[in-house]
């Protein structure tokens, strides 16, 4: 396994995210050595998703107030469907994104995480996967959405749906490990 000591990843989410979209990626980074922060736009704790109900809580690290991308090697977006719809409307959760892809470091998204690269208007021209419901919306921000386990543009990582989990965890870590990828874009 790729060695990430000393690089730091931020998971972006808030309540309603598909728990194994963000237990496996922050257990699979971890168990790769980096230290990672659940970023969130409230302080305390924020609650998962599983088969259609509520499930664990998750302590929230730090708050969108407290960091910047400058804190993070890296970011992580888990899906589900209430948690991106949530972020993509809030402009710091947006801001943030895009940020990232500013300054040309690895992004992950999977499932309906994707919305939130739509709504950061990072998409053009990128080969991107995500949960087959919001393909339409993938498209019209400008990606070539393909129907694929695990796809990987220029640092930016994106999969399907919870089955696809061992191949997106092991290209965030493998992306992770490169570091800034110079034609990531925003």
């Amino acid at each position: 396994m790729d060695n990430l000591n000393r690089k730091t990843v931020a998971i972006l989410a808030t309540n309603g995210f598909e728990e194994s979209e963000l237990r496996e990626p922050k257990k699979a980074l971890e168990e790769a050595g980096a230290e990672v922060h659940i970023v969130s736009l409230e302080a305390g704790e924020i609650r998962g998703w599983k088969d259609g109900n509520w499930s664990k809580s998750y302590k929230v690290n730090k708050t969108l107030d407290e960091v910047s991308q400058k804190d993070y090697h890296a970011l992580m977006l888990p899906g589900g469907v209430i948690n991106p719809d949530l972020l993509r409307n809030n402009e710091k959760a947006v801001s943030f994104v895009k940020s990232f892809f500013e300054n040309k470091k690895p992004v992950g998204a999977i499932c309906h995480g994707p919305w939130l690269l739509a709504e950061a208007d990072v998409l053009k021209g990128r080969k991107v996967t995500s949960y087959s419901s919001i393909k339409t919306d993938i498209k019209n921000a400008g990606a070539n959405w393909v129907d694929n386990e695990v796809v990987v543009d220029q640092g930016l990582v994106t999969s399907r749906s919870p089955k696809d989990l061992p191949a997106f965890n092991a290209k965030l870590v493998e992306e992770v490990y490169e570091g800034k990828h110079k034609m990531q874009t925003a």
